[in-house]
């Protein structure tokens, strides 16, 4: 049975998280005039793929109830451990996800580390080859991976019951030759 939200605890939560983390921990970088403390809440919005109005009003505590996803969506952008996205989620009146489906769960270490990577194709994959993030050049490189779900979300999977798997994603600019060079 799902829970109501705790707006305030939630609002503080959220700007206490944003206030800690620095530009450089997420892969941006910082600006000469920078006044903020931590990431400006159009970063946040950006790395969690909300606006900036609906990160501003969950700080704020007069915001609608998080969804799930949403809540997953904050966890992953502002890079949380499984401790605190489980926080996270009780705040925003859910359950916690089970652990046993933390696999999926990319550590806030890893994913710095990969925002540093933001000119080399590079990509997080999880124990069952299922793509759990891209850098923008491995989504030019290779396609969107992350966009599938249930059993496609495994490459071997894909590769074995899809021919499409197996041929060059259309949104690649470079001949085929350039291809194999890469790889």
């Amino acid at each position: 049975m799902e829970q109501s939200v705790d707006r305030a605890s939630l609002g503080a939560f959220l700007r206490a998280r944003r206030e800690a983390l620095q530009p450089e921990d997420v892969g941006l970088r910082r600006g000469s005039r920078r006044r903020t403390r931590g990431l400006r809440r159009e970063e946040v919005a950006e790395l969690c793929d909300m606006s900036a109005d609906y990160v501003a009003r969950l700080e704020r505590g007069d915001g609608p109830q998080p969804s799930q996803q949403m809540a997953a969506a904050i966890a992953r952008g502002l890079r949380l451990t499984p401790d605190e996205r489980d926080h996270l989620f009780l705040l925003c009146g859910h359950r916690t996800p089970h652990r046993q489906l933390r696999g999926e769960h990319v550590s806030p270490g890893l994913m710095r580390m990969v925002d540093r990577l933001q000119d080399t194709p590079a990509q997080v994959m999880g124990p069952l080859g299922e793509t759990l993030l891209q850098t923008p050049p491995a989504v030019a490189l290779l396609g969107e991976q992350t966009r599938y779900t249930g059993e496609a979300r495994s490459a071997p999977y894909r590769w074995f019951t899809d021919p499409t798997a197996r041929e060059f994603p259309e949104s690649t600019s470079m001949p085929p030759r350039a291809l194999q060079r890469l790889c």
